[in-house]
């Protein structure tokens, strides 16, 4: 109960912020609340980097919080919105919000619980992409140095720079993409 009140005044926290400084909802989203909610796990990773041999619980706990995230934090929602959807039915608001969407004919009558993507498809594209460059570097740094965390500290400080850089581009061009979508990516 406390995560999920945390969670939440963090995720309104942000939204007003982001809404003072004039960011779109999905830059707000992958910046302020990314960064907010995931802080926690990256203190964990950085604990148990710290007290174990290998990475594997550290590499762990960073793929494990984001299947959690992914599959429970959007399945779970998305699963009790259609079953309201389906018990329910359409109402004059169901009408009025989708009467424009593409599919509205075939569901006028019943109704169907809709998210529309907007930039979502580009993103967990770039996403995709970066995480695949992520773990090209945790492999390499196995293959080399036989470790994916630990060795010189110059090599240490390169691979953070990387990963930093990753997290960098991500935001960037998924902000291009938000504020400039007819030249970046996927129109809305």
């Amino acid at each position: 109960f406390l995560i999920g009140l945390v969670t939440a005044v963090i995720g309104d926290l942000a939204s007003i912020f982001g809404c003072l400084m004039g960011l779109e909802d999905s830059v707000t989203a992958i910046t302020i609340v990314a960064l907010g909610t995931s802080l926690p796990d990256t203190f964990a990773s950085m604990l148990a980097t710290r007290s174990d041999e290998t990475a594997d619980n550290a590499i762990g706990n960073v793929t494990g919080s984001n299947s959690v995230n992914v599959f429970l934090g959007l399945g779970f929602p998305w699963l009790m919105a259609s079953v309201y959807w389906y018990t329910v039915g359409t109402t004059e608001e169901w009408h009025r919000r989708f009467s424009s969407w593409p599919l509205y004919d075939q569901y006028k009558d019943t109704g169907a619980f809709v998210v529309q993507g907007g930039t979502l498809g580009f993103s967990v594209s770039i996403f995709s992409i970066l995480t695949c460059f992520a773990f090209a570097l945790l492999t390499l740094r196995r293959k080399y140095f036989g470790a994916e965390i630990g060795g010189s500290k110059t090599l240490n400080y390169a691979s953070s720079g990387v990963f930093l850089s990753l997290w960098l581009i991500f935001i960037l061009v998924s902000c291009l993409q938000v504020y400039f979508p007819d030249h970046v990516g996927f129109r809305r």
